[in-house]
């Protein structure tokens, strides 16, 4: 049991790692959960379903521009293509500002397969497929460096080549494990599930 939580977190935290470089970019984007949310308010004409997509500084902003949009929308097909455009920028803008992100504008291109996964695991109601995939691919990664310093450990001492060549497998393998440790730690794993750590190694 202590196993599978301590993996479960492993997951968990190593999503976190991942999503980060990416995160920002999830919500820019036509693909993405903000965009095509706003646009179903706007045809619904309520802005209170994707005031939960910026913080409350600016949730008075929203709601304004939100109300121009829907006014302007009403005059014609070209009026209601440009307050629509107004408004999704708006509410992008203000969304990532909250995030401490700047606007770079909406991206019409598909998200990450990492944040589409996680977004599937929400929409399914279950990690436990997501999970696994993960942690596939993490006990794959382990085991290739693993292997590549075990193999270069035979030869260590035979050059110095061949020593730099071990040198530099041990610290990737090393820096890798100890990068899956500090995410365990960091999403507050106990150390009796996850395994006392020993210091950090140092280079």
């Amino acid at each position: 049991m202590r196993t599978r939580c301590a993996i479960g977190i492993v997951v968990a935290a190593g999503m976190s790692a991942l999503l980060v470089g990416s995160a920002f970019a999830h919500c820019d984007t036509t693909s993405g959960p903000v965009i095509p949310e706003a646009k179903a308010a706007l045809e619904k004409g309520d802005v209170t379903p994707i005031l939960k997509w910026v913080k409350k500084d600016n949730e008075a902003e929203i709601k304004a521009a939100f109300t121009k949009a829907v006014a302007v929308r009403a005059k014609g097909p070209e009026a209601k293509q440009l307050a629509d455009q107004y408004f999704l920028e708006t509410l992008v803008r203000l969304h990532r500002a909250g995030e401490g992100a700047p606007y770079t504008g909406i991206k019409d291109r598909p998200v990450e397969p990492i944040v589409a996964m996680a977004d599937k695991a929400l929409a399914d109601g279950s990690a436990d497929a997501m999970i696994t995939r993960i942690s596939g691919h993490m006990a794959a990664a382990i085991k290739e460096k693993f292997t590549k310093v075990v193999e270069a450990k035979k030869n260590k001492d035979k050059s110095v080549e061949a020593g730099r060549e071990f040198v530099e497998a041990y610290v990737v393998y090393m820096h890798y494990v100890e990068g899956i440790h500090t995410a365990i730690m960091s999403a507050g794993t106990h150390h009796a599930e996850a395994g006392e750590a020993a210091p950090a190694h140092k280079d």
